[in-house]
């Protein structure tokens, strides 16, 4: 199955797991809008979900997977299961021990991640203790990453691509008790809320064992033991714990400083939820399928293969990242008007969300090349590197994060997130490119001026189109209005980007449709 295919199975059900999530926020911002509840119960689930990307997603992602995959092409299956049972051993006991610590020490963990709550007592309070309920979803959503990453490295994308979906069935559920309960914008509703999150990593991780389980690679813990192999996934992860967790490391730096600025973290949260959407169905859809391939592609000796796989790669990245970052920038303000701007969600939340997803969306591009870029550097079990650059990207976040948000608050955090995603890919693609391990082939550098183009037309069709529409989303217009402009917005756009497109040769129909179905 070809890289495209592969990538368009998980990316489909990130899609689904995305519409389903925003059907969530949707329900949260009903309930709960942009107040103190709901600022709790952001960090409470963001401090979990901050630990799962840095130990598993980034580090596993970073080093089990080459390892696992080195150890199936050549000492076979039986062989990857017992180094995979080692590792799985020692991750859920670091896991326990270090989920016990952080749920003692919670309070001043929590007065570190969100210090603009140290002077509410309540807020506090309710923070402290909506993120010990969460906080072990950390130990079965980590295990879920390690077996979403056997299961790719086996080519089977399917369950660890659906998993997500449970969070967000358990989580509309929860909206359902809340609105059954009738507990509307309270502390209550924030405990049902942290409660589902914990539900929904259960259910992940059930779903994902009874998957390796049929795939022949089932996994339990037994007595731990750091042998030569386990040793060296952990030396490897420390690096990639750094650099494959970069987008949560600048999302909690930003945080931090928002917890100090009247419902910023509210505010970052919607407009990252959206921004999410496009950035899980496309980059971190490509990323995750890319990384297995090139690690089995660079084994062979099959260079030539490999760069053809990373050029692949980066044009469908930007072929779909470009537009929906300009549609993001463009129709951001009516997606909230339309979708969010209910119950406890107001209009003067909406006017401060929109120009954050802007500022998100400016960087969405970046974050998917990085998504591309990284995988050339973790497949040669190089992830010092990756953590080099990635703390260069901090520290400009952290920055650019401080002096903005001086000059225009919450915006300028989510624009300093973005920006030190493009130095972040910047530095990558050039090292990579410096070494020889990355080229870009005359099929590329044809292709990105057409995508541009095409990108531009679209952007300038959707420009028209609000300033035609502005008057429809003013107060008192009603929803079934909306919702069909919307509507006509999103379709108009996607059909001038595509019918663009093929005029200009960035991507024809008939090459679209090939990418998805030709076989490696």
């Amino acid at each position: 199955m070809s890289l495209a295919r592969r990538a368009a199975t998980v990316g489909g059900f990130t899609m689904i797991s995305r519409v389903l999530g925003f059907i969530r926020d949707q329900l949260m911002a009903f309930a709960l809008g942009t107040g103190p509840v709901s600022q709790a119960f952001v960090i409470a689930q963001r401090f979990p979900n901050l630990f799962r990307a840095l130990f598993a997603e980034g580090a596993f992602n970073a080093a089990f997977v080459p390892q696992f995959s080195r150890r199936i092409e050549g000492d076979g299956e039986a062989a990857a299961h017992h180094f995979a049972l080692e590792v799985f051993s020692v991750l859920t006991a670091w896991l326990v021990l270090f989920s016990t610590l952080a749920i003692l020490f919670m309070p001043y963990l929590i007065f570190v991640i969100a210090p603009g709550f140290g002077g509410e007592g309540e807020k506090f309070d309710l923070a402290v203790d909506l993120t010990r309920i969460c906080f072990p979803y950390l130990l079965f959503m980590s295990l879920t990453a390690l077996q979403s990453g056997v299961l790719n490295a086996m080519n089977r994308f399917t369950a660890a691509a659906a998993a997500p979906i449970l969070l967000n069935i358990v989580m509309i559920a929860s909206n359902a008790v809340v609105w059954w309960l009738g507990t509307g914008d309270s502390a209550a509703t924030g405990y049902i809320f942290a409660i589902g999150i914990l539900v929904s990593g259960i259910a992940q991780y059930a779903l994902l064992a009874v998957a390796c389980k049929r795939a022949g690679m089932p996994l339990f813990p037994s007595m731990p033991k750091l042998t030569p192999g386990v040793k060296k996934v952990l030396w490897l992860s420390v690096p990639g714990i750094i650099s494959g967790g970069i987008v949560q490391i600048n999302l909690v730096f930003g945080q931090m400083i928002a917890t100090t600025i009247d419902r910023a973290v509210s505010y970052l949260y919607f407009a990252d939820r959206l921004f999410q959407l496009p950035l899980g169905v496309i980059g971190v859809a490509i990323g995750v399928v890319l990384l297995p391939d090139l690690s089995r592609k660079l084994r062979s000796g099959e260079n030539e293969q490999a760069l053809n796989v990373q050029n692949r790669a980066l044009e469908l990245s930007l072929f779909l990242t470009l537009p929906a970052a300009a549609a993001l920038v463009l129709i951001g303000a009516p997606i909230f008007h339309t979708l969010f701007e209910h119950g406890a969600f107001r209009r003067a939340d909406t006017l401060a969300v929109a120009p954050a997803l802007a500022a998100y969306a400016l960087g969405l591009p970046a974050f998917a090349l990085i998504k591309v870029f990284q995988p050339g550097f973790y497949a040669r079990e190089d992830t010092r590197t990756p953590m080099m650059f990635a703390i260069i990207s901090v520290i400009i976040n952290l920055v650019l994060s401080l002096s903005l948000s001086r000059y225009i608050g919450h915006v300028g955090i989510a624009a300093a997130v973005g920006i030190a995603a493009w130095v972040n890919a910047a530095q990558l693609g050039f090292t990579l490119h410096r070494r020889g391990f990355y080229a870009i082939d005359a099929r590329l550098k044809s292709r990105l001026p057409r995508i541009l183009a095409a990108s531009a037309l679209m952007g300038a069709f959707l420009w028209l189109m609000v300033q035609w529409a502005a008057p429809i989303y003013e107060p008192g217009t009603g929803l079934g209005l909306r919702l069909a402009v919307l509507a006509g917005l999103c379709i108009g756009g996607g059909l001038v980007y595509f019918l663009a497109a093929e005029l200009t040769g960035a991507m024809k129909w008939v090459e679209l449709k090939g990418f998805l179905r030709r076989k490696a």
